[in-house]
């Protein structure tokens, strides 16, 4: 990794990490089994690339380029979304994993119903934080919505996660394996962009933007991350390598091989960063961390 992204991203993920130990409940507060499991998972090593995006994206649009005052707050709301859609989708019922980040995950520790009521509970911190971002009432509002509707069921996080439920052991099509992709991965990651526009003061133009530039940016992260489920091991991964082939399930190297599917990944960040050509060197840093999540190898 380059030491600018490095840097980039090690700032993100401490900003980011502190904001959450500030958000959370402690984990003595009773009832102290479920903060327990909160934090067991929310600490559990993750690299905050959604919160990171959306600081990087309100820089962008930022004048000077720098992060605006409580940025990471949106940003850790954004995180504990993604966290509690990894608790719940680990769950027997759902993908039956029991390793999420190098560690067990919340429910192996915790049991189904306590992981269940985690899961459910960091998705209610989350919007309770979002009610309080600081930004205009009117873009604070528009923020809550953007994010509703991509972690719902019409083209959103839960939608796509029954998609994706629904589609294995069924052959795999371009068609379906898009939808699931731009759906279960790709509208958080987009909103997360978004959102971090709407929070600096974007313009419709520049919201714009940011969605196109998500769109495709968040479907070579998920291409990437299809890639890496065959290609590395569970050490490597800090999830079960092999789960996507073993599950049938739907995804970009099973319709269009690793091959073409690395350069799909590659030639779509080129495509993305075109849309932020107007914004010069301030955009340098979210193009920095995309281009990361393209080459990572874990």
């Amino acid at each position: 990794m380059e030491a600018n992204v490095r840097k980039i991203i090690e700032s993100g993920a401490e900003l980011t990490d502190r904001a959450l130990e500030r958000l959370l409940p402690p984990a003595e507060q009773v009832p102290a089994s479920i903060h327990r499991a909160m934090r067991h998972s929310v600490f559990a090593g993750g690299k905050r690339l959604r919160p990171i995006l959306c600081m990087q994206a309100a820089a962008t649009i930022t004048a000077n380029g720098s992060l605006p005052e409580g940025v990471e707050d949106l940003g850790s709301a954004i995180e504990l979304l993604h966290t509690y859609s990894l608790i719940h989708d680990d769950l027997p019922a759902l993908d039956n994993d029991d390793l999420r980040r190098g560690k067990p995950t919340c429910h192996v520790v915790y049991g189904e119903a306590i992981a269940i009521l985690a899961g459910d509970a960091l998705q209610t911190l989350a919007y309770e934080i979002l009610a309080s971002v600081k930004c205009p009432p009117a873009a604070a509002i528009e923020i809550v919505r953007r994010i509703a509707q991509a972690t719902g069921t019409v083209e959103g996080m839960i939608g796509g996660q029954v998609l994706d439920l629904e589609g294995e052991h069924h052959k795999p099509s371009a068609e379906m394996v898009h939808a699931i992709h731009r759906a279960k991965t790709g509208a958080l990651i987009g909103v997360s962009l978004v959102t971090g526009g709407i929070f600096a003061g974007g313009s419709v133009e520049d919201v714009q933007r940011l969605q196109e530039f998500g769109r495709k940016a968040g479907l070579a992260f998920q291409i990437a991350d299809d890639v890496l489920d065959v290609t590395q091991d569970s050490e490597q991964l800090g999830k079960t390598a092999g789960k996507d082939v073993a599950s049938e399930k739907m995804t970009w190297p099973a319709v269009y091989g690793i091959e073409k599917s690395r350069q799909d990944a590659t030639d779509l960040i080129v495509a993305a960063f075109d849309e932020l050509a107007q914004y010069g060197d301030r955009a340098n840093g979210l193009k920095a961390v995309a281009k990361y999540l393209v080459e990572r190898t874990h």
